[in-house]
């Protein structure tokens, strides 16, 4: 049979046309790579600068001694009473016949709506002596454990009970059963989890500064705020970076590579309910007092300030500034996280490969920088070589991408996978150009995946302090700068409608963020 020149060169034509717009996307996407591992190659500049005896002498001291027990003992403490506590209620939210187990659900989510500094300044608000390592753990644990609830209760709902029916029948007792066949599938939740609460820790400014606990970021802070001591806050910021590599490493080692995956033929059916009996009622205490101290607290902190601020304490022109600066800066930056992740995001569904995998674990690697070595990073490059860029909008905004990048790009690929490549190639095919097709259909399609791409991002900026006090352009007062700004000045009147606007602003990312994960399972 003969094929006629003009059919055989179509395909030949429109392979070409893809396989130039996979080259330039990739182009595309490893520049922005380079730009995220920024702050590591300053690291490890500012180490190579600032020369081997005197880095020596800078890292091996009683001070960096002092803060890595610090980190050690609030790691050490922290994650494993946040892996305990999300366990328990993700069984109860998701497995038990618990009453208002929805509702719980919901409340497990809502402690991410209040910043971390705003749980530690309702926590001072109540008791003005509290500090040091047992406050740090306290409020470190109500602020950050729903970051292991969320990925366990996804995990909860994903389990096949046959594994389960099947340890029962060889005579395990329920709890032989949890331990040796549910909790072993929970172990990429639970690595995942304590992953992120271990990096937010180590990132973490305010909470530890206002109960006067010294960490690395405090540290840093303090060394570039009141001496702008260069060479200590870079070494502070080497240590604080292999910190991070170490938590790095220990969360790769403990997931392993055991597989916990069904195979055979059908699906997995629903997990059943477990019935609590006579402990119905009283396992609600638990995820009752959760709710008191991850809510109740802030909520009673912020209304009696309120109360006692009265209607003085709403200065609408400063408040009103401060609210249109905040979202200005979310907005911009939630964009432009959302367009520097598409390439990638494309690359690793469309055109998976070795390379894309790389780029791609570039942005993972960046995003686990915490925000006083990205904002250290990007003061010494615009003030050394691109001064016309420091503290503008511009610098500010590479900052917020290079550290929520990876919230973008989760929500992004989900939502590109979900669209058929064969639309692309019917608007190739109709002579659009790969990047008209590839608006035309899949960026317009994987809209939904975006917005909550954005709206995940900008949770993140709307409650981010350090980068943002570091980078922000002279004048700018957004909601948390202006909160930490009267508190720190013992303001806690003054302070509170911030802290209640940027609650107000948080909650509806933060039902995103519930929402998402009820997805996850169909639901």
């Amino acid at each position: 049979m003969m094929v006629s020149t003009a059919d055989s060169t179509v395909p030949m034509a429109r392979r070409r046309r893809s396989s130039g717009a996979a080259s330039w996307t990739f182009s595309i996407a490893a520049v922005i790579a380079l730009l995220a591992l920024l702050p590591l190659g300053f690291v490890l500049w500012a180490t190579v600068e600032t020369g081997p005896a005197t880095a020596y002498g800078l890292v091996f001291r009683p001070r960096v001694g002092e803060l890595l027990l610090n980190t050690v003992f609030l790691i050490a403490f922290t994650v494993p009473i946040c892996s305990v506590l999300a366990v328990g209620l993700a069984f109860l939210t998701e497995r038990s016949d618990m009453p208002g187990r929805r509702f719980w659900a919901w409340l497990c989510i809502t402690p991410l709506a209040v910043p971390a500094f705003v749980h530690s300044y309702a926590w001072i608000g109540l008791w003005p002596g509290l500090h040091g390592l047992q406050a740090g753990v306290a409020i470190a644990v109500v602020a950050y454990f729903p970051f292991l609830y969320l990925p366990i209760s996804a995990a909860f709902r994903l389990l096949d009970p046959a594994l389960e029916d099947q340890a029962a029948s060889l005579g395990l007792s329920p709890l032989a059963v949890f331990l040796r066949v549910v909790l072993p599938q929970l172990r990429l939740a639970l690595c995942g989890g304590a992953l992120l609460v271990g990096l937010h820790l180590l990132a973490e400014y305010g909470l530890f500064a206002m109960i006067r606990f010294d960490t690395f970021t405090t540290a840093i802070v303090e060394q570039f705020q009141s001496t702008y001591n260069g060479v200590a806050a870079h070494m502070l910021a080497l240590v604080l970076v292999l910190c991070c590599f170490v938590l790095l490493g220990l969360e790769a080692m403990a997931r392993g590579r055991r597989r916990y995956a069904r195979l055979g033929s059908g699906v997995a059916r629903q997990s059943s309910i477990v019935r609590l009996g006579k402990w119905r009622y009283p396992v609600l205490l638990l995820p009752a007092t959760m709710a008191a101290f991850a809510l109740g607290i802030p909520a009673y902190t912020l209304g009696r300030w309120l109360i006692a601020g009265g209607a003085d304490i709403w200065r609408m022109d400063e408040i009103g500034l401060a609210l249109v600066q905040t979202l200005t800066i979310c907005l911009v930056g939630g964009f432009f996280t959302v367009l520097a992740a598409l390439p990638i995001a494309w690359l690793s569904v469309r055109h998976a490969n070795r390379s894309s995998r790389l780029v791609e674990s570039c942005y993972y690697l960046a995003s686990a920088m915490p925000g006083v070595v990205v904002a250290l990073a990007l003061v010494t490059v615009t003030v050394r070589v691109a001064l016309p860029l420091y503290q503008t909008l511009a610098t500010i905004t590479l900052a917020y991408v290079i550290m929520f990048l990876p919230r973008a790009l989760v929500s992004l690929r989900t939502s590109i996978a979900q669209v058929p490549v064969e639309l692309e190639q019917a608007a190739a095919s109709l002579g659009r150009s790969p990047l008209r097709a590839l608006l035309a259909t899949t960026v317009r399609l994987a809209a939904p995946g975006a917005a909550a791409g954005m709206a995940l991002s900008s949770l993140g900026i709307l409650n981010e302090l350090t980068a943002t006090q570091m980078l922000a352009p002279n004048g700018t007062r957004t909601l948390a700068m202006a909160f930490w700004a009267l508190s720190s000045e013992i303001d806690y009147a003054g302070a509170a409608p911030y802290a209640v606007l940027m609650v107000v602003f948080s909650l509806p990312m933060t039902w995103l963020l519930h929402h998402q994960s009820k997805k996850i399972a169909g639901r």
